[in-house]
């Protein structure tokens, strides 16, 4: 019997069977991480954009989580100044790309598939990851808590014909500082919208936040459990082809501790426009 939407999401949450190899970007020119399975040929990827103002080592649990799940997961640790630009984090995500998928990582025995990388990010990094993505190509992109950029994201999602996972703060949908609804009606391919109950815009974070103590940032653990588990298995599935994980990139199936969100009238207008 196969295992229902409940039993993979509990599965998911929890670290993978592999042990996890953590390497510095910088000895390839890029500052940054690179985590990966202890071994393994052509193996998926994932390249992650942080969000505004925002270190790497903040997403370190969840780069873990996918790499012990057998999926190498790079995040470069640039544009962190307050007048971060989209577009220069999106052109180092398309170097980490390039690195991961360029060089024998580890002791020599791992190295990652060129057609197996995907783009993902939070934040502005989600936005920086939809630009990468339209300009390098990738079978998979997943835009977690996305925040508006300058240039518009919607733009560039509009452009691309392959899947995409975004997902929402329930607690922020709504909020000047989340785009998930107008990034998903204007994604060009198939997209799936799904806001995490309960969380907000900030929750994906780990550790402690300058401002955490007045809610700005503040780590969530029920957040991240959840979507560790969203993005692992989407990413499983079209990164590997596991069809055991197809429940997590179809747009119908319920998905607990998730609500799938419906698009508007407006926004629906709105992407015709902007693929138009």
């Amino acid at each position: 019997m196969a295992p229902t939407p409940k039993n993979l999401v509990t599965r998911l949450s929890k670290r993978g069977p592999n042990p996890v190899l953590h390497g510095d970007l910088a000895l390839a020119g890029l500052p940054g991480s690179v985590y990966t399975p202890a071994e393994g040929f052509a193996l998926p990827a994932v390249v992650f954009g942080h969000g505004w103002m925002t270190s790497a080592a903040r997403y370190r649990e969840t780069m873990i989580h996918l790499a012990s799940w057998g999926i190498v997961a790079a995040v470069p640790d640039t544009r962190r100044s307050p007048v971060a630009s989209p577009l220069a984090l999106a052109a180092d995500l398309r170097s980490a790309a390039d690195i991961v998928a360029g060089v024998r990582l580890g002791p020599g025995m791992i190295s990652v598939a060129a057609d197996r990388v995907a783009f993902a990010g939070h934040g502005m990094g989600a936005g920086a990851a939809v630009i990468a993505a339209a300009e390098h190509g990738s079978p998979a992109v997943a835009a977690i808590f996305p925040a508006p950029t300058a240039p518009s994201a919607e733009t560039f999602a509009a452009r691309q014909s392959g899947p995409a996972l975004v997902l929402a703060p329930a607690r922020d949908l709504d909020s000047m500082n989340c785009n998930a609804r107008s990034l998903a009606a204007a994604w060009g391919g198939q997209t799936i919208l799904r806001s995490v109950d309960k969380a907000s815009a900030g929750g994906l974070l780990e550790g402690r936040a300058l401002l955490g103590a007045l809610g700005l940032g503040k780590s969530e653990r029920g957040t991240q459990r959840v979507t560790r588990a969203l993005l692992t298995g989407y990413l499983l599935y079209h990164l590997t082809g596991d069809t055991e994980y197809a429940p997590f990139a179809t747009p119908d199936v319920e998905i607990p501790h998730t609500t799938l969100v419906p698009e508007s009238e407006d926004e629906d207008q709105t992407s015709h426009l902007l693929r138009g």
